[in-house]
């Protein structure tokens, strides 16, 4: 892709995206203009030399991935691809930050051609961008074959001092580093301002030596406003990714913000907010930019247009894929299959066959164990499934039978599977996988301990916005763990997770519930999936004839002829919800009890349906040993909910419950109060004087 222009051109070239900046922010009156007034040097050699991309194609299997971490600077990536070819035409420029553009204030996957992941919060792009390059690293070992190599692109991102200073980075460079993933190409821009001002009062890191520390190739002191030692920098980067025990490499480019605004380069000032017209002004002054607003001279917009280029590429390796094909078209088949996110053909069908087998053990069972179970038995049918746990492996079970161990081995070489231990890095976990299934290739999921989703919430939050299929397994879902006390009890967590747009959650109450909930996990290709599971053994409650039920996110599970009342529950405390309602038949007090595993896939069903489940003029209570509040959505402010509003504590499991009162007894009482409650409303009604 390299192609080398004179240095006045570079110098255009660059300048083009910095006034494509400044224009759009000033526009908008609101935008980061300093950053890719900064980066505009390091972009042009990244993008006009050296990218491996086809703007005709933002798809293509075997492009290079490029993540502007510090997505703030999003006019950067904007300019990019515009100028490149991509479908984003200038009128999408000026319409920057504004509502329904293709061009929103941070980077949106799926929003705009080009873009490949979204980014804005420090520090996830740059752990998207692992989670890609081990996705790269993995496809490779798996698909190329001697004399084919058809995966084979490298992961570049550009980053500044916040990402470096959120935690996260921390997590996933030092897995990076361990996992020699040599063809990850990482930009420091370091210009040392960020919004507060100049960051040697709170960031003083000797960056190099830190990530030398973790095994990478560093570039230091790269003068980031020279193309020749960023020319010279990329391709040692390169070179460094092409040896046998490569490692990835972090370039260190010292940049100035704002490089080009007379008054304000240097400065925060130029950080978060437009330049103002006087600036402006003085700017296209000092860059020599005697051009209007927006206007890109025909032969810099020449020299930029990579259209032919990125075909050329594309052309060539398809040529090279149809020659694998041949030799290999069973391989070639499923990559393509993978990549396209498709399941594999007549799963659907096989399915109910395999949660029945799941269903039909009569035992007691943890969910965290069904679930293990249910990975036993689709994991065959799942060659994309990349498991792995932030070091809870043996906790979590999510690892499963004829699993591979992905990492590296006692003499430090890598090793592809199809499992991979994290270590103790929630969210880094969280945000690699993101980066994982954006890539392509696989459906990942990871396991930790549900109170310890509150570290990987953010990328959690992430998934659901670029509407991903990332599986989270979260374990020890309730004060039922018992005597790891507080610290590790989920109280507040399910309801949380439960309220981010488009997250399926699901409280499995027994092994079938566990199962269907994993088929719906792995068949949804729009959105991220939580499934939150009990340390303790769970009864049997459910009937393999209620999997299309148990589907729909909420239904009838057991039903009274004449019910009074609708007893509403989820997970283990499904099991004192009939217990309950036993007790209360026995009576003379007939209920009806509805099992909730994912309240977001039955708020997904129709109205008919919903009221068909909880009729409108049946009172209700629901119990979960949870924060109470969320489930007032489903029992109104007239019902009752059983549930805990503190933290817990450290005993064992049965005493915990008897102590907050999540007891069958309870609701019991709750009952009696809402038809006693009922009762008295129909006896005054029918005493009232009519009119």
């Amino acid at each position: 892709m390299s192609q080398q222009p004179t240095p006045e051109m570079a110098r255009n070239m660059a300048n083009a995206i910095r006034m494509l900046a400044v224009d759009a922010v000033e526009k908008a009156k609101s935008g980061h203009p300093g950053a890719p007034m900064g980066m505009a040097d390091m972009a042009e050699v990244l993008w006009n030399r050296h990218l491996k991309h086809n703007p005709a194609n933002p798809h293509w299997m075997d492009r290079d991935r490029f993540v502007l971490s510090n997505g703030h600077g999003s006019m950067l990536l904007y300019a990019l691809l515009h100028l490149t070819g991509y479908d984003l035409p200038l009128q999408e420029l000026k319409n920057f930050r504004q509502l329904h553009s293709k061009t929103p204030g941070h980077p949106e996957v799926d929003v705009t051609p080009g873009v490949e992941t979204t980014t804005g919060p420090l520090g996830q792009g740059l752990a998207n961008a692992v989670g890609m390059a081990l996705a790269e690293k993995l496809l490779a070992a798996e698909f190329n074959q001697g004399g084919h190599t058809v995966v084979d692109h490298h992961t570049y991102v550009f980053m500044g001092d916040g990402c470096l200073m959120e935690g996260i980075s921390h997590e996933v460079c030092s897995l990076a580093g361990t996992l020699k993933l040599s063809k990850l190409i990482a930009f420091y821009d370091d210009n040392g301002i960020s919004i507060d001002g100049h960051v040697e009062g709170w960031f003083t890191d000797n960056t190099p030596q830190r990530f030398a520390a973790y095994g990478w190739n560093v570039i230091p002191a790269v003068n980031g406003h020279s193309p020749a030692d960023l020319d010279a920098a990329v391709r040692a980067a390169q070179a460094q990714a092409a040896r046998p025990d490569g490692r990835p490499t972090l370039i260190c480019c010292k940049t100035i913000i704002g490089m080009g605004s007379p008054n304000k380069a240097g400065t925060h000032d130029v950080h978060g907010a437009a330049l103002g017209a006087a600036e402006v002004a003085a700017t296209r002054l000092a860059l020599d930019w005697p051009y209007a607003p927006f206007e890109i001279p025909e032969d810099i917009a020449q020299a930029w247009n990579a259209v032919a280029r990125g075909q050329t590429a594309e052309r060539a390796w398809r040529t090279r894929f149809e020659a694998y094909r041949s030799e290999f078209p069973a391989r070639a088949a499923e990559l393509e299959r993978r990549m396209a996110g498709d399941l594999l053909p007549g799963l659907a069908e096989q399915l109910p066959e395999l949660l029945g087998a799941i269903a039909a053990r009569p035992d007691p069972v943890a969910t965290r164990k069904a679930s293990q179970n249910a990975l036993d038995l689709l994991a065959p049918l799942l060659p994309e499934f990349f498991g792995g746990s932030a070091d809870l492996t043996g906790s979590n079970l999510t690892n499963f039978k004829g699993c591979t161990k992905a990492g590296v081995d006692a003499q430090g070489h890598f090793q592809a599977g199809n499992h991979m231990s994290y270590g103790v890095r929630e969210f880094g976990m969280a945000a690699m996988m993101n980066g994982m299934a954006l890539h392509g290739g696989f459906i990942p999921f990871g396991g930790t301990f549900l109170t310890f989703s509150d570290y990987s919430r953010n990328a959690i939050r992430m998934a659901a916005l670029m509407k991903r299929r990332v599986i989270h397994v979260f374990t020890h879902d309730s004060i039922g763990l018992g005597e790891d006390g507080p610290t590790h009890q989920s109280v507040e967590h399910i309801p949380s997770l439960r309220i981010i747009p488009g997250l399926d959650v699901w409280r499995p109450a027994d092994a079938l519930e566990t199962a269907v909930a994993w088929a719906c996990a792995v068949q949804r290709k729009d959105g991220p999936s939580a499934l939150c599971l009990s340390r303790q053994n769970l009864p049997r409650v459910t009937t393999i004839d209620m999997q299309a039920r148990i589907g729909q996110g909420g239904y009838v599970l057991s039903d009274m002829e004449g019910a009074r009342a609708v007893i509403l529950s989820t997970g283990s405390e499904l099991e004192l919800a009939l217990q309950a309602q036993t007790t209360l038949a026995a009576e003379g007090i007939a209920t009806r009890v509805v099992s909730m595993p994912c309240s977001n896939v039955f708020d997904r069903q129709s109205h008919a349906y919903q009221d068909q489940v909880l009729p409108l003029d049946l009172p209700g209570v629901a119990i979960e040993a949870a924060q109470p509040d969320f489930w007032r959505k489903y029992v109104g402010r007239s019902g009752v909910v059983v549930g805990m509003a503190t933290f817990g504590e450290s005993a064992p499991a049965k005493d915990l419950y008897k102590h907050f009162g999540i007891t069958a007894e309870r609701v019991v009482t709750a009952v009696h109060l809402l038809v006693n409650r009922a009762h008295s409303a129909a006896s005054a009604r029918t005493l009232a004087p009519s009119n």
